[in-house]
């Protein structure tokens, strides 16, 4: 697999850093470079491209602002984005906006490299999803720090929200997943039939609950109260519960 690149930098030297390193990479292509990201904007709307390297303090329009524009039109085929940037300050935002990577100047190829490694990985993850669609629902895919991580939703025990965050815990394991991510959002995402939300901070495993009252449920010895907001699916889970 080889991934379509472009290369979004003002800074001339930095251009050519970026563009040197894709042309020595094997499984990268780079099919333009630019020196602004509207420019670079149009050539993303009449092209296929795969992975941008993107410089985040330009002019007229910052690499932010393109990230924005394209995480906001919420496509499949999006491309991945790895920012190249000498402020360390905007790591959180790119964090936010589920960028590959982060790249702080100056950086050589070995971390250029790596980072790229995780575009191609993440590319052939969404390959293999793509071609095995019956198998979807057996996995979630969140992203966790920089990397994008496959949870196995026959492991998951419950999830908890902390503010924008979700806590996943996991069958048999002390250590849970934390990714930045809403309740309302991952919700979204589990397999239909096999999990519920029970209370605004709370979404558990149906397969995992061991006990029930009329108002709560186990999970092993942990309880869950059940809110007032999601008493009626629980009453029409609990009638049918055995």
């Amino acid at each position: 697999m080889t991934l379509n690149c472009i290369a979004v930098d003002d800074e001339p030297p930095a251009l050519d850093l970026i563009c040197r390193f894709i042309n020595q990479t094997p499984f990268l292509t780079l099919t333009d470079s630019f020196s602004n990201a509207i420019e670079s904007l149009r050539f993303i709307n009449e092209n296929n491209v795969d992975l941008i390297f993107l410089d985040i303090q330009m002019p007229d329009l910052s690499g932010i602002e393109l990230a924005r524009i394209l995480s906001g039109r919420n496509m499949s085929n999006s491309p991945s984005i790895i920012f190249t940037t000498a402020f360390d300050q905007f790591a959180l935002e790119g964090y936010k906006l589920d960028v590959v990577d982060y790249l702080l100047k100056p950086f050589g190829y070995e971390e250029f490299l790596r980072g790229a490694t995780k575009a191609l990985n993440l590319a052939k993850l969404k390959s293999n999803q793509a071609e095995a669609p019956s198998k979807d629902e057996d996995y979630i895919y969140l992203k966790v720090e920089f990397q994008t991580v496959k949870i196995a939703c026959s492991q998951i025990t419950y999830i908890e929200g902390l503010k924008d965050y979700a806590k996943i815990h996991i069958l048999n394991e002390d250590k849970s997943i934390l990714s930045l991510i809403t309740l309302k959002a991952l919700e979204e995402k589990l397999p239909k039939g096999k999990f519920m939300r029970i209370h605004k901070s709370f979404i558990v495993s149906l397969e995992k609950i061991t006990s029930v009252t009329r108002n709560s449920i186990y999970i092993g010895d942990t309880m869950f109260g059940v809110s007032e907001q999601y008493k009626e699916e629980f009453a029409r889970f609990l009638h049918g519960w055995r």
